[in-house]
């Protein structure tokens, strides 16, 4: 067994402990940014079929590769960086296996992208991202607009299949056990729940990366974005 596959089947196996009884599974995203694609496809081999790239440029040309297109049919992609409304097309258009964008965060991107997809007569799962630290150069909605915005996706982007909400933790505070966002996005959860009358277990959290995604799991989180630790030190971007 190669150190990569290694790494991913201890991955796997963290996040099924770390998971409360009562929960369901987490889904593991696999970030492969900066990674080549004989990784991708080595994991896809091992039973990996949700991977995330932060960028559509490199999106984009993974998703094309040759190998992939042939042998990884099963792919999953999710966006997990920010989407610039000029590459909007780009990714609906040249995407093959395009799952999901996980980081939606306003009224005129959602629009932007259901524009596109609906004169493709295509739908496409999204997340809603919420800035849960506030921080001013991070994106995602404020933890006070974000249910707007829901409503809005509900009410008028018939192409949007809105699965729950996402976060990155604050990001100087990679170090510290400090799961305060993971409570914010919980809350989020909670309010969204309450105004729309939905079911907690029908809203997605994808919250939790390399450093926190067990204490992410084991606060209520059902995806994690996981990528260092699978795949080791990213390259420079």
């Amino acid at each position: 067994m190669s150190d990569l596959v290694e790494n991913f089947k201890t991955v796997l196996q963290r996040i099924r402990e770390a998971t409360p009884a009562n929960q369901k599974p987490v889904r593991l995203i696999a970030i492969s940014k900066t990674k080549p694609v004989e990784n991708i496809i080595e994991l896809y081999k091992a039973g990996q079929r949700d991977f995330g790239e932060n960028y559509v440029d490199e999106l984009e040309t993974k998703a094309n590769d040759n190998v992939i297109l042939t042998e990884c049919s099963e792919i999953r992609w999710h966006l997990v960086g920010h989407l610039q409304s000029n590459k909007v097309s780009r990714v609906l258009t040249r995407v093959p296996n395009l799952y999901c964008i996980q980081t939606i965060d306003s009224i005129e991107l959602a629009n932007r992208i259901n524009n596109s997809l609906k004169q493709q007569s295509k739908t496409l799962n999204i997340l809603l991202q919420v800035n849960t630290s506030q921080e001013a150069q991070k994106s995602g909605i404020s933890k006070d607009d974000f249910l707007a915005l829901y409503e809005h996706v509900k009410t008028n982007c018939t192409q949007l299949n809105c699965q729950g909400l996402m976060t990155i933790g604050l990001l100087d505070n990679v170090n510290a056990a400090d799961d305060s966002d993971f409570h914010v996005l919980i809350q989020c959860r909670k309010e969204l729940c309450e105004k729309f009358n939905l079911s907690i277990d029908d809203i997605e959290l994808s919250m939790g990366m390399s450093h926190d995604y067990e204490r992410a799991i084991q606060v209520g989180s059902t995806i994690v974005r996981v990528g260092s630790l699978i795949f080791g030190a990213r390259l420079r971007h």
